[in-house]
């Protein structure tokens, strides 16, 4: 039998199933908006809804097939994946990823494997072997998709949702196929996040896996907590201003700069690792982030220092500069629901990394000697940005 930390559950594959839903709903609603907003004139909105959606695919299939190259340069494809190889990458993949399917791709090669391995008892000894190495397969394919699904819900999904409440919060009113949307995005988010860092976790060779229960709930909250408070006050800023938009826009850059600074070595390219620092940048709009999987206690002091800034302020600046947008009644619910989801996160941050965060594991001789128990990390799950 394969030991628990190796072996790659019925349940994650019905959760991975999970995933694909909550990714495929997300989308649709959005299109579906896009079209809605075409039909009624609305075109500016039109346009920022099917932007976002697009920007979120482009990055997602550009970082996939990239990953799908490095894969076959550093032997993680199999026999029958390389077949149809050509240099940097396979003529089947590189038009599935042009148009836009590459993610899909992935899904579908996942979860038909998963089906294959998690259905099917070994009958030799040479058959559980070829299990292990499956299985290990299994947890590479599902870190790389809770990596690119990280990428999209914060690149799309995010931005989606505070364009959303901005609208019905500007109109004052909203239609059920916008609250859907904002639901969606909402939920896409929430999953991904847990799916990431549960995924990231068991990756790497001396992390222990996040424990279910307690300190996923933990942690969930925080992270729900932070990054809606944090849309609920851009959206306040943006109905006070819209050169708020350009607040948010040197916030990017700063951002960005900062992983240049860090000098991330996550992409093999020199041109992938630019577009890879300014979804970092994107990424630090929303949430904090340890970029390089150091010990920054003191960068995510002074990020949630300006985050609960943000938080306090908007409500504050909107009731005294421009009462007129909202009622004080919905100012103050708003008001109130900011600052006490924001010390809710807060709380929960601190109490997951004091008392609930997952150690790292001491290095035993088996391990060093590459019998480890735990699948084997490629470099890119070495190199990735850690929450």
């Amino acid at each position: 039998m394969l030991q628990p930390e190796t072996r790659y559950t019925k349940l994650r594959w019905f959760f991975t199933i999970f995933g694909l839903s909550l990714y495929v709903l997300d989308i649709a609603t959005d299109v579906r908006l896009v079209v809605k907003y075409f039909m009624e004139g609305e075109i500016l909105w039109m346009g920022l809804t099917l932007s976002f959606i697009l920007a979120g695919l482009l990055v997602t299939q550009t970082f996939s097939y990239a990953w799908y190259a490095d894969d076959l340069r550093e032997g993680v494809l199999d026999a029958e994946e390389k077949k149809a190889a050509i240099p940097g990458g396979s003529k089947r993949e590189l038009v599935l990823h042009l148009f836009g399917v590459g993610i899909f791709m992935r899904f579908g090669s996942m979860l038909t494997l998963g089906y294959r391995v998690l259905w099917t008892k070994p009958a030799s000894r040479e058959e559980k072997e070829e299990m292990r190495s499956e299985h290990r397969k299994l947890f590479h394919m599902a870190t790389d998709l809770s990596m690119l699904k990280l990428f999209e819900s914060l690149l799309e999904s995010a931005p989606q949702l505070l364009l959303q409440l901005y609208i019905v919060m500007d109109r004052q009113d909203g239609s059920p196929m916008q609250y859907l949307s904002i639901a969606f995005s909402f939920l896409n988010i929430a999953w991904a996040l847990v799916d990431y860092r549960r995924c990231l976790r068991i990756s790497l060779p001396h992390a222990r896996e996040m424990a279910w229960g307690l300190p996923t709930a933990v942690y969930l909250l925080y992270k729900v907590c932070t990054i809606t408070t944090h849309i609920l006050s851009y959206c306040l800023l943006f109905l006070l201003s819209s050169y708020t938009a350009v607040g948010l826009a040197v916030a990017w850059l700063l951002a960005t700069a900062w992983a240049h600074l860090l000098r991330t070595n996550f992409c093999t390219s020199w041109g992938l690792e630019f577009l890879y620092r300014g979804v970092v940048g994107v990424i630090l709009m929303f949430t904090f982030f340890n970029v390089k999987g150091q010990d920054t206690g003191e960068a995510m002091v002074v990020y949630y220092f300006f985050y609960s800034s943000v938080n306090f302020t908007a409500p504050a600046l909107l009731y005294l500069l421009k009462p007129e947008t909202l009622s004080l009644e919905a100012l103050l619910s708003l008001g109130f629901a900011i600052t006490s989801a924001t010390f809710l996160g807060l709380v929960c941050l601190v109490l997951y990394y004091l008392l609930l965060h997952e150690r790292e594991k001491p290095v035993y001789a088996d391990e060093v000697d590459g019998l480890s128990k735990k699948p084997k990390a490629t470099s890119r799950m070495m190199n990735f940005l850690q929450p």
